[in-house]
């Protein structure tokens, strides 16, 4: 459905509204050189319905109107995310582009996993990009 060239330590962020509150949300993932994948940041208009945080992780900060809980770096292993309805807009933003995955795979429980690769492979996929890598100078939006 999508695949991610990330270098080591980038981050994608997955975007989507509440379901309970319509507030939006963002989640910061970051990938490390052996492919694990770690929340290092939540972003949240408000403290809605099934936020909160979890004493010992991060801390609190405001960014403009929103609380953020940075420096999480919880990890996450390889996790599935039940993708909501369009309205929910799941959406994995990365490197400029947007991945809306409730236009996509809407009520689809969608895996979330990383690798390392070779370089050899890395240095390929410059040249011929996997074809579900988002295009990066536009919008690819389902």
């Amino acid at each position: 459905m999508l695949v991610l060239p990330l270098d080591e330590d980038e981050r994608f962020t997955l975007h989507y509204y509440h379901s309970v509150e319509n507030a939006p949300i963002w989640e910061e993932h970051r990938l490390d050189a052996d492919g694990n994948i770690y929340v290092e940041e939540e972003r949240y208009q408000k403290l809605g319905a099934g936020m909160g945080r979890t004493p010992g992780v991060g801390h609190v900060v405001q960014r403009g109107p929103y609380e953020a809980i940075v420096d999480m770096h919880r990890p996450t292993g390889d996790f599935v995310l039940r993708v909501g309805s369009p309205g929910v807009d799941h959406t994995v933003l990365w490197r400029g582009t947007r991945t809306n995955l409730s236009l996509q795979a809407a009520h689809t429980a969608v895996r979330f996993t990383g690798r390392p690769v070779s370089l050899l492979y890395r240095w390929f996929r410059l040249l011929a990009p996997h074809p579900q890598t988002p295009v990066i100078r536009g919008v690819r939006n389902g």
